[in-house]
């Protein structure tokens, strides 16, 4: 039953994230939020839901490495085996402004959490630290956008529910994300029991590539339409709302224990890959994602899975 279980924790929250995102943004529509706003909050937020709630009710249950570990092993799964499996079906172009301040923005913060985990655990102070940062990279990302002129004459788009059935929707997807977590953590730790697998490697495995689902699936299905508007920005974008957000409630929440084995290698290999990212998609101007850099970040992905099994 548990296999039944996590596979059923998977589809609730990928389906209630889904449903977060559009009662979200109807709800907006109907307030006159710019869909620049919207894009930064309510769709950054219900893309992280999922690792939200996966990891707080982890770490109220008491199971610290799966909490961490889902969101290390999220952010790897989204630069090696999101980007790069979209890379291989069709090449990325790269907006300066991913190189620009979105890279930076991911590697400061995730340099952040290298830093406050050396002692073994993220504190509430620390998590008070990440969600001030993220709510100041929200409101620079929506000033810097308007003093450059984007997206302006952009209004807010009608709106396709009405306010109770936007609020319906909400309220339904955040029960749904509640018991799809309870789901998918209770039978991971168990299925890490009769195996013998530690939580960490279930937490950075199986939690971590089932909360990156949506971000797969919505890329896979973008990249095969050929539709271009799919932007690595995106992709690092749910990586700092991960840190920031995910591990920034949490950790105010209840305190979080980082294990040894996540400071001296997970962590280590989730800064890697985001400097392997950087290199990838230089040069600033004619910047792209092409095939074989695709085949290459899948390979560092299948690389990391295969030590995280064999350590």
């Amino acid at each position: 039953m548990d296999y039944i279980y996590l596979l059923l924790g998977f589809v609730i929250l990928l389906y209630s994230g889904d449903l977060l995102v559009k009662g979200g943004v109807a709800l907006a529509s109907h307030f006159k939020i710019s869909t620049l706003v919207v894009g930064v909050t309510v769709v950054s937020f219900g893309t992280s839901a999922p690792e939200l709630f996966v990891s707080l009710d982890a770490a109220l249950s008491g199971s610290p490495d799966i909490s961490i570990g889902n969101v290390v092993g999220s952010n790897i799964s989204n630069i090696a085996l999101v980007l790069g499996f979209t890379a291989i079906l069709l090449p990325l172009p790269v907006r300066s402004n991913s190189i620009k301040y979105d890279w930076p923005v991911m590697m400061g913060a995730s340099l952040l959490f290298y830093i406050f985990a050396l002692n073994g655990k993220l504190q509430t102070i620390e998590g008070i630290m990440f969600i001030v940062l993220l709510i100041s990279f929200m409101v620079w990302t929506i000033w810097n956008s308007r003093r450059e002129n984007r997206n302006l004459s952009e209004e807010a788009k009608p709106a396709k529910q009405s306010i109770p059935v936007a609020g319906l929707l909400i309220a339904a997807s955040s029960l749904g994300l509640y018991f799809g977590a309870s789901l998918l953590v209770g039978s991971a730790k168990n299925i890490a029991i009769d195996f013998g697998v530690s939580e960490r490697v279930i937490g950075l495995t199986i939690v971590a590539f089932g909360t990156s689902v949506p971000e797969l699936a919505t890329s896979a299905v973008a990249a095969y339409k050929k539709e271009m508007d799919i932007s690595i920005g995106n992709i690092i974008g749910s990586n700092i709302f991960n840190i920031l957000g995910v591990l920034g409630v949490t950790s105010i929440i209840k305190n979080i224990r980082v294990s040894a084995e996540i400071i001296s290698f997970d962590a280590l290999f989730m800064l890697a890959v985001s400097v392997l990212l950087f290199l990838l998609i230089l040069p600033l101007k004619k910047g792209k994602l092409h095939r074989w850099k695709g085949v290459l970040l899948l390979s560092s992905y299948l690389f990391y899975v295969y030590l995280v099994f064999m350590k």
